[in-house]
């Protein structure tokens, strides 16, 4: 337990200081951390693979994420420079095509090994049936899998982190960082929802979730995290909504819209806390990975986050755009 709690101090003393450097030196160092965390939630989403029989490239996985911050950041440029929000699905495409060049790699990489180190591979993980033409492409696609969960939803910080940069017609004309408040909300939905979650499950208990998947869910905390998810993040609201440069943007997402964001956020973050269990059971473990004492693995701590990134960013862009 103690552990935990030093563990949770860590983590919020550098979230603090990294909205501190974001705030009054450059976005980059969020971007940084953000390439970091989903290299090290590859590590964790390939190992939990290899122990499903998901044979994979541990050091493709882990490699690409930063080439999809790359990807990321070019799209971003060009939106701002060519002043032309539909760069920002070319960024989405570039992505896809850096995720099929990886799995190309990974499959070139497979077949140009040496025929012995392959046959032994293969032996060891007991399909030696298997054609090696076969067993490398279906290598491929098991790798392709963290390109997807969790690197290029991760990587949804990033946008997120650049809004300001990017040509919206009705952020246009705010001089608050827009970008600062996104990311706030994107962190906070499930910090506010597994926490109350787990201490109103822990207090009222009652019928569990899904038993079968996550045995420590109650429905009462599924309940009780969703409402006091959108108790405390009207508060975050109200308090960002006293700063007189963030009034523009108040008006754009009036407190019922930022409410009703934050509820189905709510629900889609234990949707992915849930999905992690899923991966973990499968997988034979208990936690994804020893990154966090206390906590686990990073996808322990950040499952929900990885859903959260993508759908705060639309949410917020329909209003926006």
């Amino acid at each position: 337990m103690k552990k935990r709690i030093y563990s949770s101090i860590a983590i919020v003393i550098a979230l603090a200081l990294l909205f501190v450097l974001k705030i009054f030196v450059s976005d980059y160092f969020f971007d940084a951390v953000f390439a970091i965390l989903a290299c090290i939630g590859c590590l964790e989403m390939s190992k939990m693979l290899s122990k499903m029989g998901f044979y994979n490239n541990q050091w493709v996985a882990v490699a690409l994420p930063t080439f999809l911050l790359a990807g990321n950041l070019v799209g971003i440029h060009f939106a701002s420079v060519k002043n032309d929000l539909f760069w920002i699905l070319w960024t989405i495409v570039i992505d896809i095509i850096i995720m099929l060049i990886g799995a190309l790699v990974c499959f070139l990489i497979s077949i140009c090994r040496k025929k012995q180190n392959i046959l032994h591979e293969m032996t060891v993980r007991n399909v030696s049936s298997m054609s090696i033409l076969k067993f490398s492409f279906k290598k491929a696609l098991h790798t392709s899998i963290c390109f997807v969960y969790p690197a290029f939803l991760f990587l949804f910080f990033n946008l997120t982190n650049h809004i300001n940069e990017l040509p919206l017609s009705k952020f246009a004309e705010i001089s608050s960082n827009v970008s600062v408040f996104m990311l706030m909300t994107t962190i906070l939905i499930p910090v506010f929802t597994d926490t109350f979650a787990m201490l109103t499950g822990s207090v009222i208990g009652g019928k569990k979730l899904c038993p079968r998947i996550s045995p420590g869910k109650h429905i009462s905390g599924c309940v009780g995290g969703i409402l006091w998810c959108v108790l405390f993040s009207a508060c975050v609201y109200l308090i960002f909504g006293c700063i007189a440069s963030f009034e523009p943007f108040m008006d754009i997402f009036p407190i019922w819209v930022y409410l009703i964001i934050v509820l189905i956020g709510s629900v889609l973050a234990q949707a992915g806390d849930l999905f992690e269990s899923i991966i973990k059971r499968r997988a034979g473990v208990k936690d994804s990975g020893k990154f966090l004492p206390g906590h686990g693995g990073l996808l322990d701590r950040f499952d929900s986050h990885i859903f959260m990134a993508p759908y705060v960013l639309l949410a917020f862009l329909i209003f926006a755009v």
